[in-house]
């Protein structure tokens, strides 16, 4: 079997959010079960100013070239095209225009590779120009190829204008399927609208986004898939994310050698500020701080529970100003109690994974979360918001022996207190805390357990294109 990813980034090339970790996983799971799993990627001038070798491969029109390279033996696509990735952001400008202009080099350029796909995996709403242009070109050898469309985030639409439209002479037909006008404007709608199969990254953000709570407008589109919906859980590197190696921890450890974790939690306490103490509960955060992640909760809840319980809060992200200036309050107001690094820095991230108690996800919706998957894997005992990905890899404590962490339903501070207070609780049972950690980092979320499924889901979009044009065959 043959698949072209096509992504807007792919770790370690270029990443922004939690899709490039996926970009750089997902294929390389995907080729140790036997696939010849490729990407396609804008070669953003990051990616060129990095060192990375690539080899130019043909020119193509309106000035761009493709160029190759490999990751981790997978190989790698790269769109060249000044204009639209010269600059040194990823997102930002004028981003339909930028990513169309992707897909129609992408186009160019499948008659330049001696490689033909069987499966095209779109990953959010980027690509949804390249299924646009398919479905008008149907000419195209990639025309008739089975289609995936996975939803990373259903926030991210990729809107344009009907002008933008015109000129580009971009067709739509989204009326049938229930969207309001300004969705039928948009890349993700269509990249919907043109697939076969489409795939959400948990089970519950599957469920979740047919509902209007979740579904922003998309939900009767989605409504209508049926059983062409489905919800694949991340996974996570767990070559990158290994406690046994990790060179940011101070002590490296495993669930056999836990006690090590102290010495984490030394060095965090040292490094953020806070009262060096092993015995009080220790609360750790790494996350973009905007509306979607609850930190405006967290900072309510966090400061109701400094007044009557004895606990620690370190919290590392950037994000909207608001959130920033609420959380520098909270350190402030309890010096050595709470501690905020509103930076990017990943091995203080690493830090806080390997050296705090408990990790507190409150977010309003997560599609999948990295955070917690990671969290457990190096002892820290999530507390998440039932939603999502949360919902579906963190089992409730039940004690004496059973569950990997604490969720609460409301997105509400009270919420987070209430779960909290339970968690805290727990604490105080050393044995049974150390019990609780082990049943996290036993749990297997590597991407080997996700590429099987993701392999099922090619299989049947191939079926259902070979008995759209009335032929049976097998892929191999």
């Amino acid at each position: 079997m043959k698949v072209l990813s096509v992504f807007a980034e792919m770790a370690p090339l270029v990443k922004v959010g939690g899709v490039g970790d996926v970009g750089g996983s997902l294929p390389r799971a995907l080729a140790r079960r036997g696939v010849d799993a490729r990407v396609a990627l804008p070669y953003y001038n990051t990616i060129k100013t990095s060192g990375v070798a690539a080899e130019r491969i043909a020119s193509l029109p309106d000035a761009a070239s493709l160029w190759m390279t490999r990751v981790a033996g997978v190989p790698v696509y790269l769109i060249d095209h000044e204009a639209s990735f010269g600059g040194n952001a990823v997102y930002g400008g004028d981003e339909a225009r930028r990513f169309l202009a992707f897909a129609d080099a992408l186009i160019a350029a499948a008659s330049q590779l001696d490689w033909q796909p069987d499966v095209l995996h779109l990953h959010d709403w980027q690509p949804g120009f390249l299924a646009m242009r398919l479905s008008d070109g149907r000419d195209h050898p990639w025309s008739s190829l089975a289609r995936v469309q996975t939803v990373h985030n259903l926030a991210f639409t990729g809107p344009f204008d009907e002008a933008f439209a015109a000129e580009h002479g971009l067709q739509w037909d989204a009326g049938a399927a229930g969207l309001a006008g300004h969705l039928q404007r948009s890349a993700l709608a269509h990249g919907l609208l043109r697939a076969d199969l489409v795939s959400t990254v948990s089970p519950t953000y599957a469920r979740e986004i047919v509902t209007s709570e979740f579904g922003g407008g998309f939900e009767r589109l989605l409504q209508q898939l049926g059983d062409r919906l489905s919800g694949i859980m991340n996974g996570i590197d767990v070559e990158r994310y290994d406690p046994t190696t990790d060179a940011h921890l101070a002590a490296m450890f495993d669930a056999e050698t836990l006690d090590r974790r102290a010495e984490n939690k030394r060095a965090l306490q040292q490094r953020m500020g806070l009262d060096v103490d092993q015995e009080i509960p220790l609360i750790g955060m790494v996350s973009r701080l905007f509306w979607q992640k609850g930190l405006d909760l967290a900072a309510t809840a966090v400061a109701q529970l400094q007044e009557s319980h004895r606990f620690q809060f370190a919290v590392l992200g950037q994000g909207d100003e608001e959130n920033e200036r609420t959380l520098a309050q909270l350190a402030r107001r309890f010096p050595g109690r709470v501690a905020v690094r509103l930076a990017f820095d990943e091995p203080l991230g690493q830090l806080i994974y390997g050296g705090c108690d408990m990790f507190l996800m409150p977010s309003r919706y997560e599609p999948c979360g990295l955070g917690q998957l990671i969290a457990m894997r190096y002892g820290a005992v999530p507390v998440v918001r039932r939603t999502g990905g949360l919902a579906d890899s963190v089992e409730p404590y039940d004690p004496p022996g059973g569950g990997t962490g604490f969720l609460f339903g409301e997105a509400s501070a009270a919420a987070i207190v209430a779960a909290l207070t339970q968690a805290l609780a727990a604490f105080q049972d050393r044995q049974g805390w150390s019990a609780l950690q082990r049943r996290g980092m036993a749990r297997d979320w590597s991407w080997d357990r996700a590429a099987a499924l993701y392999f099922e889901l090619y299989e049947r979009a191939i079926g259902m294109r070979a008995r759209a044009a009335g032929t049976e065959g097998n892929v191999g």
